[in-house]
């Protein structure tokens, strides 16, 4: 028999998402900020603690946290309530707050000795890189899910960005206010970031008795 009548050999290949947790990262719940800032605060590791307070509290995508400047939040000698940055993504502005607890934990950090003359927030400890890169600040989330027993796979940068909005729309409801933390152009994009859907509509719904 001929060999091209016979059906040609598929090469099997392993899915790359096999064994791993697809879908929308889970936010972090507030026992898991408490757990995860406990011991950073009790290691003194004063970097790692403002990069998770400041990645909570902006709820910048990864690209735009780990290029944070110094100035971006530090003026007159202090840390900045409110903060504005362009985002890389859509190329517009977003706000941001910086609560009490995080300007503490920003302001140890920009007085560091680690950081005199430097002008980047999260300055990259490998030779020849400017500041934090996207990899390496996945890395260190993969980090802290790990240290309190969290599936890493379950959980990534998105988590850090998810984490206030998802408790501001659970407590408010409010998507507006969300899409303007987030940034979103669309509602839309809201809506599917969240997760939200008709469970979340009837859940609000039923609070309100007329």
């Amino acid at each position: 028999m001929s060999t091209d009548l016979l059906p040609a050999a598929r090469r099997t290949s392993i899915a790359w998402n096999k064994g791993r947790i697809i879908g929308q990262k889970h936010p972090l719940m507030p026992r898991h900020v408490w757990s995860i800032r406990a011991p950073l605060e009790m290691a003194g590791s004063a970097r790692d603690l403002a990069l998770f307070d400041m990645a909570v509290d902006s709820r910048l995508r990864g690209c735009d946290l780990v290029g944070l400047w110094v100035r971006d939040v530090f003026a007159a000698g202090r840390v900045k309530e409110r903060a504005s940055m362009i985002q890389s993504k859509t190329g517009k502005p977003v706000r941001f707050e910086i609560t009490e607890t995080t300007r503490l934990f920003l302001e140890r950090w920009i007085r560091d000795p680690e950081m005199i003359g430097l002008e980047f927030l999260w300055p990259s400890r490998i030779h020849g890189s400017p500041h934090l890169s996207t990899r390496q600040y996945v890395r260190i989330v993969g980090g802290w899910v790990s240290s309190i027993g969290l599936e890493p796979s379950a959980y990534g940068t998105h988590s850090m960005r998810r984490t206030k909005v998802a408790q501001i729309y659970k407590k408010t409801g409010n998507l507006r206010a969300v899409q303007l933390l987030l940034g979103h152009t669309k509602m839309d994009s809201t809506v599917r970031y969240l997760g939200a859907d008709i469970e979340d509509a009837l859940f609000l719904s039923e609070g309100i008795d007329l």
